[in-house]
């Protein structure tokens, strides 16, 4: 086995456009090792699974179209490991943006939580329609609502976000309010 690897690299280098696909399966079962490995010294709660972060790896040391020289298969697997690494990193960094949420915790849904009735379906669709006509309308009052009632962020936090005070905010979303149910027929 070791031999094929060796080989298989060694046609990789030269261009050989198949030999990414007989090199993963008899490398997979190693980097998933590796990669669970890995991923036991990360913190709970992380969302990368290791087949995930196997096929990163696998398609950031084979995947581009130039091609690396290989020193055989020692040098594929610490270079494995190495973009591993990166990619956990890469991956906390922007998991740890502000910006991209970062203060937030992750929190699971329960099942109660999660089930959503027919009547509810429903009344989102409506709302969807709704909200496409006060779009066309006014996109600013339509971004207000879809702040507030699909990502839940206060006054304050729209406001900002929409770049208005938070007075005008609440103004707007009162009309907004009354525009929808007036449009949806409650």
């Amino acid at each position: 086995m070791s031999r094929d690897v060796t080989r298989i690299l060694s046609a990789i280098e030269q261009g050989d456009s198949n030999a990414p696909n007989e090199l993963l399966p008899l490398v997979y079962d190693e980097l998933r090792r590796l990669a669970t490995s890995r991923m036991n010294h990360e913190k709970s709660g992380h969302t990368l699974q290791p087949t995930a972060l196997v096929h990163e790896a696998f398609l950031r040391l084979v995947g581009g179209d130039a091609s690396q020289p290989w020193d055989g298969r020692g040098h594929f697997f610490a270079a494995a490991a190495e973009a591993m690494r990166r990619i956990l990193i890469e991956n906390a960094r922007r998991k740890g943006r502000i910006k991209r949420g970062g203060q937030l915790k992750r929190r699971d849904l329960d099942d109660e939580v999660a089930a959503v009735d027919a009547d509810a379906i429903d009344d989102l669709l409506m709302l969807d329609e709704a909200l496409t006509k006060l779009a066309a309308d006014d996109p600013q009052l339509a971004k207000l609502v879809e702040l507030r009632y699909f990502t839940g962020l206060t006054i304050n936090e729209t406001a900002e976000i929409l770049g208005v005070s938070p007075r005008t905010t609440k103004r707007n979303w009162a009309y907004a309010r009354a525009w929808l149910q007036r449009e949806m027929g409650e």
